[in-house]
């Protein structure tokens, strides 16, 4: 963006981006069956960490995970923590999975809840950065989803073989193509480079 934001102009348009991203791409190409009844029913939390660093972002991130562990899914299903200024290597937010991981761990959520990456530059193994599936996973910023376990199960249920839902996804991808995706205008906002105003 041209103008300098402050930290909560940034949250708002961090969101704002999210959730057209969450509508367009991720409901609108059906690209997770089960994310369209939890935003209609408004049970997807957003939470931006803007403005710190690793040490602000794990307090955060333990924060939320503890939120969606003490809430009933019917008043919160999941949360989309966006973080729209760091990590922009995306081998560095893959490694930051791992404290992510131990916090996990460390607050005894391990097969409570599940952390899942979304990131702009998004890259399966195996694939090149160019390659458009890697669009399935990609959001306008860095974004860790929190997950019930018990939704994961819930979804295996529904669909039992959800490996289908990965083919179909590349599949979708790749028939929408590059210029495709681009027409969705899911892209951030907000420029992470450019410092928010004091």
């Amino acid at each position: 963006m041209s103008t300098h934001l402050s930290a909560a102009d940034v949250a708002a348009t961090a969101i704002a981006d999210t959730r057209r991203w969450l509508e367009r791409a991720v409901i609108g190409l059906n690209l997770c069956p089960f994310a369209k009844a939890p935003h209609i029913k408004g049970q997807i939390h957003y939470a931006v960490c803007a403005g710190g660093g690793r040490r602000e972002l794990l307090a955060l991130l333990r924060a939320e995970l503890l939120a969606l562990a003490a809430l009933e899914a019917s008043e919160r299903e999941t949360t989309l923590l966006i973080v729209p200024d760091q990590f922009a290597d995306f081998l560095d937010f893959n490694d930051f999975l791992g404290d992510a991981e131990a916090l996990l761990g460390a607050l005894d959520l391990e097969g409570v809840l599940q952390v899942a990456p979304f990131h702009p530059r998004f890259q399966f193994e195996g694939t090149e950065a160019d390659d458009i599936t890697n669009a399935t996973n990609r959001s306008p910023y860095p974004t860790l989803h929190l997950i019930r376990e018990d939704s994961i199960d819930r979804a295996v249920e529904a669909f039992p073989e959800a490996e289908t839902i990965f083919e179909a996804n590349m599949a979708t991808l790749r028939q929408l193509g590059p210029d495709g995706w681009a027409a969705l205008d899911v892209g951030p906002r907000f420029d992470p480079d450019e410092p928010p105003a004091t």
